[in-house]
């Protein structure tokens, strides 16, 4: 097979495809063995009758056309693979010549992914929060560990914010008491709304011995007639936090003095400071990136970029037993405006990919030999197989291109990384290099994060 490519306009290029008649006659000869499966000739078993009585029942040109049919989208595939052409639409494939007889020859017109130019990607300059936490943060994870520690102590005072009362609770609904709402010795915090607003409402300022009697609006809304609360107070309690001394730091962490423990908490809170920050990096990379991209994205892109989005969501929603409508449906959410979200990110994210492939070519950023080694390597540690057995088969299905783009990419923005601008909100430098995490004794890179930290991070 003998193939070419010729650049049209449009973004489009022509691709023309000739198959000799000996290697098309492989195709003819695979055609007829699937036309006998359906095709009835006395004395033969179905799929069992020879070429030669099928073309003197059918005519030999039976078989060359389910030949064509057949073969030419593998010729065409092999032909764009061949030539690197990369393609995001299905294309417009006439044959011109080789029809009845001979050489098989044909055209394929298809869309290609736009090669664009993008300007300012050098001088790009991004803001991020202070991978170092402040001294107030500490002091606010170490107030989290107070809190923790807290005893209840009953106090002779009225009640306020924070403090704990304990109340015997009646709650009803025209005249008629909700189970859900009784509760003896409830021990409720002032000021939590875990209730009704108004109940936390009457509760500040009480005392031990205090009644209250009040109505409130019902929850699930104006359509919900409201409640009504009968509440007597018999404690109100104060937490007493402990003092943050080497024996609340012994008690309360592995540490046996509270600098140990204050100075451990910096660097476990600072690394994951870090490892948040380089994403965050990236992520405003991208965002500025397609800033810079001006150019009119081609419809078969951004639909090629939303379906993958969409497979991806759907497989990772059947793997919780959910279906796409029924997620929309248990959400709330409207199927237009859901649909108009993932074509705004899909534009955005091809942009974002045009731009990396854009400045990988203009600061010749390329996939080297080392790199492919390692990504092959990677991949059959993954699937568990021999990395030359990896490389044969990526390479005999096609996927070197797109492999060697994807490094380039990764590379490219390992790159824009390395020369961006980045400071905190209070304008001080930062280098990304800086931000790597250091490795533990046990080579683990990201230490525990602190619960208050994973709670920041979700």
């Amino acid at each position: 097979m003998k193939s070419t490519v010729e650049a049209l306009e449009g973004n489009k290029v022509k691709l023309s495809v000739e198959v000799d008649e000996q290697e098309f006659e492989t195709a003819v000869n695979a055609a007829f063995k699937k036309i006998a499966r359906d095709v009835r000739i006395p004395g033969f078993r179905p799929g069992k009758a020879p070429r030669r009585v099928l073309e003197s029942h059918i005519g030999a040109g039976a078989g060359r056309a389910q030949a064509l049919n057949d073969a030419l989208p593998e010729y065409y595939s092999d032909a764009v693979v061949a030539n690197e052409v990369d393609v995001i639409a299905p294309p417009e494939i006439e044959i011109t010549d080789g029809q009845e007889s001979g050489t098989v020859k044909f055209d394929a017109i298809v869309e290609v992914r736009p090669v664009i130019i993008v300007s300012g990607y050098d001088d790009l300059a991004v803001e991020i929060p202070a991978p170092t936490p402040s001294d107030e943060e500490i002091d606010a994870q170490l107030e989290r560990f107070r809190n923790q520690y807290g005893d209840l102590e009953v106090v002779e005072r009225a009640a306020d914010t924070g403090d704990y009362v304990t109340i015997d609770i009646e709650g009803s609904q025209n005249d008629e008491v909700l189970e859900g709402l009784v509760a003896s010795a409830y021990l409720y915090e002032v000021g939590s709304a875990g209730i009704v607003p108004e109940l936390d409402e009457q509760l500040a300022g009480v005392a031990a011995g205090d009644t209250r009697s009040f109505d409130a609006a019902h929850p699930n809304g104006e359509e919900e007639d409201p409640l009504h609360f009968e509440v007597t107070v018999t404690e109100v309690k104060a937490k007493v936090l402990p003092e943050l001394t080497d024996e609340f730091a012994a008690q309360a962490s592995e540490f046996e003095t509270m600098a140990a423990w204050r100075d451990d908490l910096v660097t476990r809170m600072t690394e994951v400071r870090k490892a948040q920050s380089q994403m965050m990096v990236r992520e405003k990379i991208g965002e500025a990136l397609a800033e810079l991209v001006t150019d009119e994205l081609p419809e078969p892109l951004v639909a090629a970029e939303m379906n993958e989005r969409l497979q991806d969501m759907a497989m990772r929603l059947q793997a919780q037993g959910l279906s796409l409508e029924q997620w929309l449906q248990f959400s709330g959410t409207d199927t237009e405006q859901f649909l108009d979200d993932l074509k705004t990110t899909a534009e955005r994210s091809a942009r974002v990919d045009l731009a990396l492939r854009a400045i990988a070519l203009a600061e010749s950023i390329e996939a080297l030999e080392e790199d492919l080694d390692l990504e092959f390597e990677a991949v059959a540690a993954r699937v568990q197989q021999d990395s030359d057995v990896v490389r044969s088969q990526l390479i005999d299905a096609g996927h070197l291109p797109a492999l060697k783009t994807d490094i380039s990419k990764r590379k490219a923005l390992d790159w824009l990384t390395e020369s961006v601008t980045i400071t905190d909100e209070a304008g001080n430098s930062i280098v990304f290099a800086d931000l790597a995490v250091a490795d533990d004794e046990d080579g683990d890179t990201v230490p525990e994060t602190p619960a208050s930290e994973e709670d920041e991070t979700e």
